[in-house]
């Protein structure tokens, strides 16, 4: 193997938040079922308990592929390193976690290890996970444990040479990857701070959509949270930082919890894959949970705004076009000071979604539309129709240049391999 195919093979950390638990074995060995451990109600605490914290970490969102039966695995994983796919989580014998006993799921969201002692793609966020505490790992297994059993067998992950080389994990781990027991405390904070911390650095596992990743595929620690294209899906997770322009520094902590409850703010409307995260997670998590979150979040100060985000303003003729195309497309629900028409229809004036570094989400929407995901806040989403076949090219970057640019919004204009690239991540 040469020197640039064994620096490749390192990259095998893949930039998709979302929980993914790729185990290639199964330990031959009985468990007991989780009611001959505990008495009856301990068991049926810890079951719902295990159920909630499922929810608020969306593990479904990896373990269930469309259609089929929940945590059963299948769901395809797009990465710039091939394509992963969810295992089945059920307790399935042959075929699930039915022959895993607590200890080994502990090591596995701990450790990042199979029961053999095999390592897992970091596909599955142990990176994230690791900080998840032992009384929450019981729990989450004893959910899984009380599931339906499917007798589904997991599909094999679709990855080129060399990111097919399992033991280049290791060197990977090597550099970027320690278990943690606990997070270090931090003297002065208060409960509500610490409990929002753990939930956003480690079940929610935030930090694997939010945070840049180097060229080796590891998150980076100093920019933690600062906003980063979700490889191999083409949408982009703005920076959860206290940035006034591209972050959540406009934002209250109420802004936050409703945006996690209800899909829906004063600010902007999920999309992509955080209307996924709202639809099957947050939305059921406790209020005191989402403010806690909120808090530790709007405690995160400024990262800075890329200076790749602010330009020179876009040629004339690129923003009358757009303008144009804005009067006839968009002016009627966003209205002509881009303010929109909250809740119904978001403004696009300080939208993170438009102003980020990339021009991504903006472009999806424009492309494919969408609803908000629906919730018990808001059952009903109004949806934006798609412009695919209307548009062309020239026109989405057009449109969405005239949008970046308008109202106080300054960010860069968008070009044509940057809508042909979203327009292919989308077919």
């Amino acid at each position: 193997m040469n020197k640039r195919a064994f620096l490749a093979g390192l990259a095998l950390a893949v930039a998709a938040g979302i929980g993914t638990l790729f185990w290639l074995g199964h330990r031959e060995h009985d468990v007991a079922p989780v009611s001959s451990i505990v008495r009856p109600d301990e068991s049926i605490q810890l079951v719902e308990r295990g159920r909630y914290l499922a929810r608020l970490g969306n593990c479904m969102g990896c373990h269930t592929e469309p259609g089929g039966a929940p945590y059963a695995g299948g769901r395809a994983l797009p990465t710039p390193f091939g394509t992963f796919y969810g295992p089945n989580l059920t307790p399935d014998p042959e075929h699930g976690l039915g022959r895993w006993s607590a200890e080994d799921f502990w090591r596995a969201l701990h450790h990042g290890k199979a029961p053999d002692g095999r390592l897992l793609y970091p596909a599955f966020p142990y990176p994230s996970y690791r900080y998840v505490s032992r009384e929450d790992a019981d729990a989450l297994y004893a959910y899984l444990r009380s599931l339906p059993a499917v007798a589904k067998p997991d599909r094999d992950h679709d990855l080129a040479f060399p990111y097919d080389q399992r033991w280049l994990v290791a060197v990977w781990r090597a550099f970027y990857f320690r278990p943690t027991e606990r997070e270090a405390a931090v003297a002065g904070q208060s409960e509500e701070w610490l409990r929002g911390r753990y939930l956003v650095e480690g079940l929610a596992h935030c930090a694997e959509c939010h945070t840049p990743r180097n060229r080796l595929g590891a998150m980076v620690p100093e920019a933690g949270l600062a906003g980063s294209l979700i490889g191999g899906q083409s949408w982009y997770a703005p920076p959860l930082t206290g940035d006034r322009k591209t972050g959540l520094g406009e934002w209250t902590r109420q802004d936050i919890v409703d945006l996690l409850k209800t899909g829906i703010s004063r600010h902007s409307h999920a999309a992509g894959p955080m209307a996924e995260a709202v639809h099957q997670g947050f939305q059921y998590a406790s209020d005191a949970d989402l403010d806690a979150m909120a808090a530790y979040l709007k405690s995160l100060p400024a990262a800075g705004t890329d200076t790749a985000a602010l330009s020179a303003a876009a040629p004339a003729s690129l923003m009358e076009l757009g303008g144009k195309l804005y009067e006839q497309h968009c002016a009627q629900c966003h209205g002509a000071d881009g303010k929109g028409q909250p809740p119904a229809w978001p403004p696009l004036a300080g939208n993170l979604s438009v102003v980020a570094v990339a021009p991504d989400n903006a472009i999806h929407m424009v492309l494919s539309g969408g609803f908000a995901p629906s919730t018990a806040g808001n059952p009903q989403p109004h949806g934006m129709p798609p412009f695919a076949q209307a548009l062309g090219d020239q026109d989405v970057a057009a449109v969405v240049t005239y949008i970046r640019q308008s109202w106080g919004n300054q960010a860069s204009a968008v070009s044509l391999p940057e809508v042909r690239r979203v327009r292919e991540a989308v077919r």
